[in-house]
């Protein structure tokens, strides 16, 4: 299985801390205003999913979604989540800690592409991703 997200180690420990501290948690790369494509991490409960934003796949077990105009520019790369330094002014949950997520991408190869076109489209709006139950 091919994913088109994936997070260097610094990026996903970053993940496990924050998911640790604040609970489920969203990321959304929009390509809109502020941060430009800068990836933002919200607490689930702080951000809204448009109806068009497609599910590219999890990070450490959150979800990743980007703009459904933004997929269309990043639909044949895989995109990897790292960090840079300097929070900057960005609402990203990640921006106290003096650090913020970026984004860099990789153009898949004709065999990766035929792979994904061949699983189909990905699933898009808020229903696309469902945390399981707890047991606790």
């Amino acid at each position: 299985m091919i994913n088109r997200v994936v997070a260097t180690p610094e990026a996903a420990a970053l993940v496990r801390r924050l998911k640790a501290e604040n609970g489920a948690l969203i990321f959304h790369q929009s390509g809109g205003c502020c941060e430009g494509t800068a990836p933002m991490c919200f607490r689930q409960s702080d951000f809204r999913v448009g109806q068009r934003d497609v599910l590219l796949g999890q990070i450490e077990g959150v979800p990743f979604y980007i703009g459904a105009a933004q997929f269309q520019y990043f639909a044949n790369m895989e995109l990897t989540i790292g960090l840079t330094d300097g929070g900057g002014d960005s609402f990203s949950i990640e921006a106290p800690e003096g650090v913020r997520f970026v984004t860099r991408s990789r153009i898949f190869t004709d065999a990766e592409i035929e792979e994904l076109e061949a699983a189909g489209p990905l699933p898009t709006c808020p229903d696309a991703f469902r945390q399981p139950a707890s047991t606790v």
